[in-house]
Parts: C-alpha cells; sequence; structure tokens
C-alpha cells in the first residue's frame, strides 16, 4: 500500500537553525567565524581545507548524502514499502525534512526525547521502536495526540504488565485519543526486546483489547537481532511475524484498525524484509508494510559497508559511505608511529576502529594511505601503524572512514557537508 503524501516539516522551526550564533560549541568550525550565524556562514562556501576550519573536523559528503536518500528513495518505491527510517542515527531535522521529502512516510525512534525532538520540528508521522512506559513521558504523548488531530503515533508494546502500565498512565492524564500500538514479536531466545512466543503475543494483544487507551493496529519487529543471522534464519523469522499479523486479523484484532501496520527493517536485512513481505496475502484492511532502515542515510566504511542487502543484490542499488573525519598528525615519535588529533570523543570506535584512506599535506596534494593502520584510539589521540617507507609528517592531515553511523553523529553537534572539491555548503544540526 503507498502511503500517503506526507506534510512539510515546520519551516520557521527548520529556519530557525540557521540563526543559530556559531561559537565555541561546535567543534572543527572556523575560529574566525565565532559570532556570525550559521546561514551566514553556510552562505560564505569556505573550503573545508583552506577556509579556516580546524582539525578534528567531520564532513558529511553532499554528493553521497544525496546519492543515499535517492537510492532508498528508489528501492522503497520499487517493493512497495512504505519507509520510515530510524531517526536516531542522525538526529538531524535537516535530514528528516530531506528523507521526508524523498517519499518516507515518517520516522522512527527510540525513546521519548527523540520524539519531543521531532515534534519540535513538526514530523507528522513517528513510529517509535520500544515500549514506552514512562509515565511523565505518555503525559505529554497524550498531550501531543490530543493537540494534533493530524499527528500519527505508533510504538511497541511487548508485554501485559507493559500494556497495564501505558493505560494506567494515560488514563491518569486523560487522554481523549487512543495510543496505537503494535506487538512486537522477538527474534528469539537471547534477542533483545520482543515477545518470545505467538501464544504470549496473543496475551498482550489481549490485555491491548482491555484498555480503552489503546488500539491494536499491527505486529513489528527487528530482524537484525535474529540469533546466528543469516539469510535463511531472518526470513523464517519473518515469516513468523507476516503470520502473526494474518493470524491476528482472522481473528479480528485489528478491527479497528482501518489500516494494519506491519513493520521491520534495519540496515542488514531489507532485501529479506522485501521479499518475506511480498508474500503477505490481502488482509480485511489496507497494510502499511513499513521498513524502518536508517543507517543508510551516511552509510559507512565499516560494519553496514560489509552487511549492506545491495552487497547481496547488486542490481538493486548501492550505498555509499558519506562521513570523513579529517584529523591531522601531531606527533611521529618512531618511523613506524605517529599520532593523530582525533579519539574517541570523536570517532565511531564500537564496532571498528577508523580507516585511513586519504592523506593531505600542506601544500594541498593528495595521495593515498596505504600503509597507515589505525592500531587504537585514547581519548584524543588515534594511534597509527606505519608501513616501511611510509612518509607521513607532522602537520600532514588524514581522512578516516568510519565505522556504525549510529555513534558517529552524537559526537557533533554541527557538521559541515562539503562538496567533492571541499566546498562547505550547508550545516546539518544534530541533538543528542
Amino acid at each position: 500500500m503507498a502511503a500517503a503524501p506526507v506534510p512539510a516539516l515546520d519551516a520557521a522551526a527548520l529556519a530557525r537553525l540557521a540563526d543559530e550564533t556559531v561559537d565555541h560549541r561546535f567543534k572543527g568550525l572556523p575560529p574566525d567565524a565565532a559570532g556570525t550565524t550559521v546561514g551566514a556562514l553556510a552562505a560564505e562556501h569556505r573550503n573545508l581545507f583552506t577556509g579556516g576550519f580546524t582539525t578534528p573536523v567531520l564532513a558529511l559528503s553532499a554528493e553521497r548524502l544525496e546519492h543515499n536518500l535517492a537510492a532508498m528513495e528508489t528501492y522503497t518505491a520499487r517493493h512497495g514499502l512504505a519507509f520510515a527510517p530510524h531517526g536516531k542515527t542522525p538526529m538531524a531535522p535537516q535530514l528528516f525534512a530531506r528523507q521526508l521529502d524523498r517519499g518516507a512516510w515518517g520516522i522512527t525512534f527510540a525513546v521519548p526525547h527523540q520524539v519531543r525532538v521531532a515534534r519540535a520540528f513538526g514530523v507528522p508521522r513517528i513510529f517509535l521502536a520500544n515500549e514506552l512506559v514512562d509515565a511523565p513521558a505518555l503525559r505529554w504523548l497524550a498531550r501531543e495526540l490530543d493537540a494534533d488531530p493530524d499527528f500519527r503515533f505508533v510504538c511497541y508494546v511487548d508485554s501485559v504488565r507493559g500494556a497495564g502500565l501505558m493505560d494506567e498512565a494515560l488514563r491518569a492524564a486523560g487522554a481523549r485519543r487512543p495510543v496505537d500500538v503494535v506487538v512486537e514479536l522477538g527474534a528469539g531466545d537471547g534477542a533483545r526486546t520482543g515477545v518470545r512466543t505467538e501464544a504470549e503475543c496473543a496475551e498482550v494483544a489481549d490485555a491491548v483489547a482491555a484498555a480503552p487507551t489503546l488500539r491494536l493496529v499491527g505486529v513489528a519487529g527487528y530482524e537484525g537481532e535474529v540469533p546466528d543471522a543469516d539469510y535463511g534464519r531472518v526470513t523464517a523469522w519473518l515469516r513468523r511475524l507476516t503470520a502473526l499479523a494474518a493470524d491476528f486479523d482472522a481473528a479480528g484484532r485489528f478491527a479497528d484498525a482501518g489500516e494494519i501496520v506491519l513493520s521491520a527493517g534495519g540496515s542488514a536485512w531489507f532485501d529479506a524484509v522485501a521479499e518475506v513481505f511480498a508474500e503477505l496475502p490481502d488482509l480485511s484492511s489496507p497494510v502499511l508494510k513499513l521498513l524502518r532502515s536508517g543507517a543508510y542515510v551516511s552509510h559507512d566504511d565499516g560494519h553496514y559497508r560489509e552487511i549492506t542487502p545491495f552487497n547481496r543484490v547488486p542490481g538493486e542499488g548501492g550505498l555509499q559511505p558519506a562521513f570523513t573525519l579529517w584529523a591531522q598528525v601531531v606527533s611521529r615519535p618512531a618511523p613506524d608511529q605517529a599520532f593523530l588529533n582525533a579519539g574517541k570523543r570523536d570517532a565511531a570506535y564500537d564496532l571498528h576502529l577508523p580507516m585511513p584512506h586519504t592523506v593531505r599535506d600542506r601544500a594541498g596534494e593528495v595521495r593515498d594511505a596505504k600503509g597507515v593502520t589505525v592500531t587504537g584510539l585514547s581519548d584524543q589521540h588515534a594511534w597509527l601503524r606505519t608501513d616501511e617507507g611510509v612518509g607521513l609528517e607532522v602537520g600532514e592531515w588524514v581522512g578516516l572512514g568510519l565505522s556504525h553511523p549510529c555513534t558517529i553523529f552524537d559526537k557533533w553537534q554541527l557538521i559541515p557537508v562539503a562538496e567533492a572539491d571541499g566546498t562547505v555548503v550547508d550545516y546539518i544540526r544534530t541533538f543528542f
């Protein structure tokens, strides 16, 4: 089922991001730009390498960002999937706006704070991939839903107790609109959240039906948590999910939904999601087949580059790593050792260490970083090993590819968007 068009985000709220003052809060930006606004600095189109930026500085490729946005727009449309990319990866309203402009149904989040950020910028449809049992957050949600009849919100429920706590808090808040929920099917024993068996899913659905403040609209889960995941195990679990949706529908559990929500999809197995969701037979109401992959927006040079479904089916498209962390050689104490001025505070390191790919000398000449390896990170230093004969001088810039975009964005509050020649055309504001 094709999703209805999504209204644009709050233009005034987005415009205010450009009015923010550039100052000491934003690392890597030119010191001589202090006191100007983000919008004015963007209009200068400074060069990342010659425009006064200091190291370390994270840059997002303008061309690769656009490529990735287009690639997933094409993919989801081709497979008849609605798209609610996980916003906790960038937590950047400007990127939410671009994703929605590219046809996304809405944006997915993980915790109430992220939902509040999204609503401050007018995100009209939100999928919360978590059970929400925090009473203050539910009071806020009740007010938000009551104040805006066009706001669509869906969240997980994965326990009878959770359904009861939600109902209790929403009753106390005087909620007038029911909260739409989907039963989360867990990906197996030892996986993360979610109900472990279909029988327990039915018990949770019964608890939702008994709660007047909740409305059951579908089922969902996260196939990336399937133990020892491979294509066979992931598709087997996805078929359990679609069978659960069909069984619930046959039992009349979605009678009040109007639209049945079926949702899965991280960034590793969205091809499996597309295949299995396409097998779903017709149900009693239209089905919103909702994919939630979020890491695609920037992709990476490690984890997701290795596991992207486009590696398995190249004809479907492709994603490009869009981040480069530029750091400077600040010490060369031995022929086989060097240190950069970027460390754990700047680079994602929870899955893979940064990967040097480019060296830029002081004259602006660029060469491949072959023979240079990051062996460890301190708080503010990257430890480099250099092969015999590799020239690397103090003062040179090293471009680092990064792994796991979910932990890159949260280290930088204002990120330059640079074209291939280094021209900075925009700045992305993040909120964590």
